[in-house]
């Protein structure tokens, strides 16, 4: 934790609300990211995200100064999305995502390839096991590494890495097999 989060942390424990928002913005790409991909649902990702903000203002008071205040902050988004899971059953619903509208031929194609990449990256994650997306999840779009991914699951190290390992070998084969993806690269 860098200084400038350190005293936004010390803000936060004393009751600032200014300094709240100040860390929510700084940390909500993160958060939001992590709860969509987990989620596959832009409204349950904000409702998750809402409830993970309340729980954070709570537990605010608790947390040392010294703890990985991102890895804290994705466990308690996590926590919040299980928790949703649990509660709802979350319905499976395939991402889709709009591409960008543009006057440029050459930049509209660029656009459209790479967002038919990112949806085939998506179907490829449905593929996964809900353990295995979460620790790409948090891996590779949170940013956390193996040990902040530990912590924020309740997960032993090594139990994280055979996660990603299969997971990947699983992408990996998944993105072999589709010979669009294969013949843009």
């Amino acid at each position: 934790m860098n200084e400038s989060e350190t005293a936004l942390i010390s803000r936060c424990q004393a009751g600032d609300q200014e300094a709240f928002s100040m860390l929510v913005e700084q940390h909500s790409r993160v958060l939001f990211g992590t709860a969509y991909l987990m989620t596959r649902d832009r409204g349950l990702a904000e409702d998750a995200v809402q409830g993970a903000l309340m729980q954070m203002w709570k537990k605010l008071p608790s947390l040392r100064l010294h703890s990985n205040l991102k890895a804290w902050l994705v466990r308690i988004v996590v926590n919040e999305v299980n928790q949703q899971r649990r509660k709802k059953r979350l319905p499976t619903v395939p991402l889709e995502q709009a591409p960008e509208i543009t006057d440029d031929l050459e930049e509209a194609e660029t656009a459209l390839v790479r967002d038919e990449d990112h949806q085939r990256l998506r179907q490829a994650l449905e593929v996964l096991t809900v353990e295995q997306r979460e620790a790409v999840v948090l891996r590779y779009f949170s940013d956390l590494t193996v040990p902040e991914v530990a912590k924020a699951t309740g997960e032993r190290e090594g139990t994280i890495k055979s996660r990603l390992s299969r997971a990947l070998d699983k992408l990996g084969e998944i993105m072999r097999k589709d010979e669009i993806f294969q013949d843009r690269r």
